[in-house]
């Protein structure tokens, strides 16, 4: 139960994280819309998403009785990109800034661990602190809408592919659940294989 509730809580945490980076680097690409709206705070409920955040997490629990891996997102941070001054990378920058706030991190708590002699009971947590920031970078890069890998996805299309984006985005929600139920095991791989790379050992 105690890992459980720690989990849910690095989860909450490291959502909000990934949210703020995506306001934060749009501010700093001249679109102030997330601050104005409040949303460039570690305050989790001013992020949580029902589905996400709530809804997801509790299913994953139920239907894996505590023993499988616990997953969400946050509510999306408003971003308006006709604000940006880069008017041609400010999308993927943005969209980068997320999955590279989890992956780093996934990369300071992990060669913590590889670096430093910590009590047993330390490195475990540390280990769910990784897996689940690498997860949430993983999964975020995948190129389904409204997923940051769909943002960077669309910034190298061409304008002949618009088809493409478009079915993307009037069925991105329906594929996005698909994948979560059906594919989101595909990612586990990789994000063991990045564990083993930072932390030095099998997690």
């Amino acid at each position: 139960m105690e890992t459980i509730i720690f989990s849910l809580i690095i989860l909450i945490f490291s959502v909000v994280i990934h949210e703020v980076s995506h306001g934060m680097m749009a501010d700093y690409l001249g679109d102030p819309t997330a601050k104005f709206s409040g949303r460039l705070s570690l305050n989790p409920i001013k992020h949580l998403d029902p589905f996400g955040s709530v809804i997801l997490p509790i299913l994953l629990l139920i239907l894996t009785r505590g023993q499988g891996p616990i997953f969400g997102w946050a509510k999306p941070v408003p971003i308006n990109p006709y604000n940006f001054r880069d008017k041609k990378w400010g999308n993927l920058k943005v969209a980068i800034a997320g999955p590279g706030v989890n992956l780093l991190m996934a990369l300071v708590f992990g060669l913590l661990m590889r670096f430093f002699p910590l009590p047993e009971p330390l490195f475990y947590f540390l280990s769910i602190i990784v897996i689940l920031n690498l997860m949430l970078a993983i999964f975020n890069l995948v190129p389904i809408p409204p997923l940051d890998g769909s943002h960077i996805l669309f910034t190298f299309l061409s304008e002949k592919a618009w088809r493409i984006k478009e079915i993307f985005q009037q069925y991105g929600f329906l594929i996005l659940v698909l994948f979560i139920f059906l594919g989101f095991q595909l990612i586990f791989p990789l994000v063991f294989l990045l564990y083993r790379l930072i932390v030095g050992q099998p997690f």
